[in-house]
Formats: C-alpha cells, sequence, structure tokens
C-alpha cells in the first residue's frame, strides 16, 4: 500500500522534501511507517522520535494505529513561539 507523507518545519528539513509517498505492506501501523522513513534517512531519524503525527487529519499518539492505502500522514516537530 500507499501511504502519502507530508513533513513540516524540522522534519521537512530533515527529510530534504515537503511530501513522499512510502510503500508499506497491509496492516502496516504509524510505528511501521515511522521505522521505514527513519531506515532511509537517519537524519529523520534522530527528529522523528520528537514528532507528533496527524493521520488523516487528526492527531495520533499511538503509534500502533493501522493505516490504509492512501492515507495521508503529517510529521509535525515540536514547534515554539509566541
Amino acid at each position: 500500500m500507499e501511504i502519502c507523507v507530508r513533513f513540516f518545519a524540522a522534519a521537512q528539513a530533515a527529510a530534504g522534501t515537503e511530501q513522499t509517498v512510502v510503500k508499506l505492506t497491509d496492516k502496516a501501523t504509524l510505528a511501521d511507517l515511522e521505522n521505514v522513513l527513519g531506515q532511509q534517512n537517519p537524519e529523520l531519524a534522530n527528529v522523528l522520535n520528537r514528532c507528533s503525527y496527524l493521520h488523516e487529519s487528526i492527531a495520533v499518539r499511538d503509534r500502533s494505529r493501522v493505516l490504509s492505502s492512501g492515507d495521508t500522514v503529517d510529521v509535525l516537530p515540536p514547534f515554539a513561539g509566541g
């Protein structure tokens, strides 16, 4: 299955792109996606462990959430500001 991944701020800088498509096995989880992304890019791996995720525009904390083909996952690093 294919998952669209969109990166923001520091995650985008580490990934070197705004968006990518990742191929995963059926019934893959958010944790599986995180592992694949980290294996493909060690710099991104250092950022991912601090990131929050949106799955289909809904905030997700549970990395065991099952993804479906065609889903979109947003990778959001911590933001600071005022």
